[in-house]
């Protein structure tokens, strides 16, 4: 069967009469929500065409949600970008991608100056919706494997991909999601990642999947109003990567001391969070289920996650696949890797994207055989749950011995006033490389010198793995879906 992923997310929900969209700054109804998504991809089928690309740059909000549904309904592809996106970056996407029209908010028009035929900004987007004659739903006709999205990677290691993700990708990854997550209408998720990162729409596509209701939050820098939608809303979810969990444990004065009696779940993913910081969160929201996850844009969003029951007994792991999806850990000739032993994590399932736009050559690279090779260095243990242990090139050689960046992060984190560590390679005339290790940490713990830190690491660490080099920064350098950013090798 074939189904256009706006039909699959949406369609049941024609009579829905409640809110899609909850919060300080903006509302909007499912019904409100389903009429501009049709006006829209009318507008879009009459002045664009079909299996178009179509640039979204605008930050979350109803208009971004509205178009960005709009254009796969249309049968068209959306590429959702950063709105701090550099000219010169957002120059180069829309010449790849031949883009046949520009959705950009005021501040992206003002900053990037663009030069293109088709425009839209806010005020074009309400007018088509305000003007257009309602529409009954319709399906679209679309093929599994009709191109939905374009999302390109960060560009942090390299210049930027273009991961091509079909309407069958997000058909097959929200349901999964929505089955190992048991969401269902009642579910409201705090949202704090932007919607043109694969983590921050998987959110999306859930909650519209289930009937759910979401509340946008664009400032997390401002930590109460993240805890103040907590409870003003009922929120039964949030979905954070490592650096949203570091800060609201040990930046946030009332984080920890706040009851969240309707907080069901958090789930993290985005990178590895330390076990410090996880066993942190549990003692002291203990009600809530702590949902580990692990995931690619390549991937659509998700691969892996690790039950909250087995938090206690495999902390630590990434878990196993999630429904519908299989995963291994393989050695360089392709076959499973022995218990404890390091491979390389692949995965197959109706998730995985078709391609790197117009890059036949890098898609060939990491999808061999159906199975996509996501880079990432793992072991498992006697019982097939997965242990991250580095991404490839994040393995730092000392003196000819192989050590995960990872594991010396995880000692430093353990000190009470660390908020974050980052440990990279530095060049050295003897060993080839040496380890640097860059803290941050709460003002109040003046007694974390560099001294501190050293004797605490060759404590818990053999030798070859204490940094000789240490230093602190004030904040977390952090990309704009909150990743941690790293100096690359």
């Amino acid at each position: 069967m074939t189904m256009n992923c706006v039909d699959f997310l949406l369609k049941q929900h024609t009579k829905h009469a409640g809110n899609f969209v909850l919060g300080r700054t903006a509302e909007l109804s499912y019904s409100n929500l389903m009429a501009g998504v049709l006006k829209l991809s009318g507008w879009f089928n009459a002045h664009v065409g079909r299996s178009k690309n179509i640039i979204l740059c605008m930050p979350n909000g109803p208009e971004f949600i509205q178009c960005y549904l709009a254009i796969m309904k249309s049968g068209n592809v959306v590429v959702p970008l950063n709105p701090a996106i550099e000219k010169d970056s957002f120059e180069q996407i829309s010449k790849v991608c031949d883009a046949q029209c520009l959705i950009l908010s005021k501040q992206v028009v003002k900053r990037l100056n663009p030069t293109h035929n088709l425009i839209l900004g806010e005020e074009n987007i309400a007018n088509i919706i305000d003007t257009a004659t309602d529409i009954d739903w319709f399906n679209t006709a679309t093929k599994a494997d009709d191109l939905a999205q374009i999302i390109f990677t960060s560009g942090s290691t390299a210049r930027p991909k273009g991961v091509m993700i079909s309407h069958n990708n997000i058909i097959a990854n929200t349901s999964s999601i929505v089955s190992y997550l048991n969401l269902s209408e009642k579910d409201i998720v705090e949202i704090v990642l932007p919607f043109f990162y694969c983590y921050g729409l998987s959110l999306l596509h859930t909650h519209l999947k289930v009937g759910g209701s979401v509340v946008l939050n664009n400032t997390f820098i401002f930590l109460n109003s993240v805890i103040e939608d907590l409870k003003k809303y009922n929120c039964t979810g949030f979905a954070g990567v490592p650096s949203h969990f570091q800060i609201l444990l040990r930046k946030s004065d009332s984080f920890k001391t706040t009851e969240f009696p309707c907080l069901r779940y958090v789930t993290q993913a985005g990178g590895k969070l330390h076990t410090t910081f996880i066993e942190e969160f549990c003692k002291h929201l203990p009600k809530t289920n702590f949902y580990v996850m692990y995931g690619q844009t390549e991937a659509t969003a998700r691969l892996s996650y690790l039950p909250p029951d087995r938090l206690a007994d495999k902390l630590g792991s990434l878990g196993k696949g999630i429904p519908n999806v299989e995963l291994r850990v393989v050695d360089e000739n392709g076959a499973a890797v022995k218990p404890g032993e390091i491979g390389e994590i692949i995965a197959k399932g109706d998730n995985v994207m078709l391609g790197y736009y117009n890059e036949p050559q890098a898609t060939a690279n990491v999808i061999k055989n159906g199975w996509l090779y996501t880079g990432d260095l793992a072991k498992v243990d006697d019982e097939g749950f997965i242990y991250h242990a580095a991404r490839r090139k994040e393995i730092i050689k000392v003196g000819g011995r192989r050590v995960s960046p990872k594991e010396i992060e995880e000692v430093i984190v353990g000190i009470n006033g660390v908020i974050d560590c980052t440990v990279e390679p530095i060049e050295n005339e003897i060993l080839g490389e040496a380890i640097k290790a860059t803290l941050v940490i709460n003002k109040n713990y003046e007694q974390i010198t560099e001294t501190f830190v050293k004797k605490h690491c060759a404590h818990k660490l053999a030798s070859y793995k204490v940094p000789q080099e240490i230093c602190f920064m004030e904040n977390l350098k952090v990309n704009a879906a909150g990743k941690k950013v790293k100096a690359e090798k």
